[in-house]
């Protein structure tokens, strides 16, 4: 765990041969890069947000947070603009805690390991409930990708209509949804969900029982793995992921099943990162079958 100025802010700088990670520490905490070290960022670093703190507001900011679903204003937008409680040393990472906020009374852990060998990140997300009144909520981890790429998600294998005659997917739709927005390309396998500077909000939510979602940026492709719990009620729907993006970004988010947590109770939530560079852009279903695929 090295200490670093990143940009105006004290962070924690993660590295091994390939890659490195920046986590905040004056604010947030952010994971605010994720690249092959001396390389571009694959998440977003928003323009004038970036170095900040002590905003009356709350701030996107980019990277990877940690958030509480279902999302609610102020609820969800509680502030986070000032240095966190506590970020500790941890096997080959960093735990990170942010304390309760007046709004929600719920903490907030992050525990962030780089593997020594591998281009590989686990990060497990902890929501605890410190007030005295149950919280029914859902563990959310949306991760802010840099502009001009394309996330890329795999939709369930198709099975005969003679052998399933019940659906297999859960959609959710937001009222700002509009589903024939240039940015998407629905195919058979995939749905391709592209960011473009020019084009405002829009967003999806989907049942991904598949365990990953990918974005390409560049030549380089970011691979999020996350659980679908069989059983479980998920928010918004009853979806586990989520896909945002506006004119300066697009979000990458799963989310935890929801849960009632009692005082001092706590819900996590774990996701795994890859990072594979050069990959070609791809521009067809055939295209993913053929260059990520084999990654993932």
């Amino acid at each position: 765990m090295q200490m670093i100025d990143y940009k105006g802010w004290q962070s924690i700088r993660l590295a091994n041969r390939q890659v490195e990670l920046v986590v905040t520490r004056d604010v947030g905490p952010r994971i605010l890069r994720f690249g092959f070290i001396g390389g571009p960022n694959i998440f977003a670093e928003l323009e004038g947000q970036i170095g900040g703190r002590g905003e009356s507001e709350w701030m996107n900011r980019g990277g990877h947070r940690l958030w509480i679903a279902p999302e609610a204003a102020p609820w969800s937008y509680e502030l986070d603009n000032e240095p966190y409680a506590l970020a500790e040393d941890i096997p080959n990472g960093v735990r990170t805690v942010q304390a309760p906020g007046p709004l929600t009374g719920i903490e907030k852990q992050m525990e962030i390991t780089l593997d020594p060998e591998r281009n590989v990140v686990t990060v497990r997300h902890t929501l605890t409930n410190r007030r005295a009144s149950p919280v029914r909520c859902s563990v959310w981890t949306p991760t802010v990708m840099g502009p001009g790429g394309q996330a890329i998600l795999p939709l369930p294998a198709k099975v005969p209509h003679t052998e399933c005659l019940v659906p297999t997917q859960n959609w959710s739709l937001w009222s700002y949804t509009v589903l024939n927005d240039p940015r998407f390309t629905f195919g058979r396998d995939y749905i391709f969900f592209r960011q473009d500077a020019t084009r405002g909000p829009n967003k999806i939510g989907l049942r991904q029982r598949e365990g990953w979602a990918a974005y390409q940026r560049e030549e380089m492709l970011f691979v999020k793995y996350f659980d679908c719990v069989a059983d479980a009620e998920y928010p918004d729907g009853n979806v586990n992921s989520e896909y945002f993006s506006n004119e300066a970004m697009l979000e990458v988010e799963s989310l935890g099943p929801l849960v009632s947590l009692q005082q001092d109770e706590s819900a996590s939530h774990t996701e795994t990162w890859k990072l594979f560079a050069p990959v070609a852009r791809c521009e067809s279903e055939a295209d993913v079958d053929r260059l990520i695929k084999p990654l993932v």
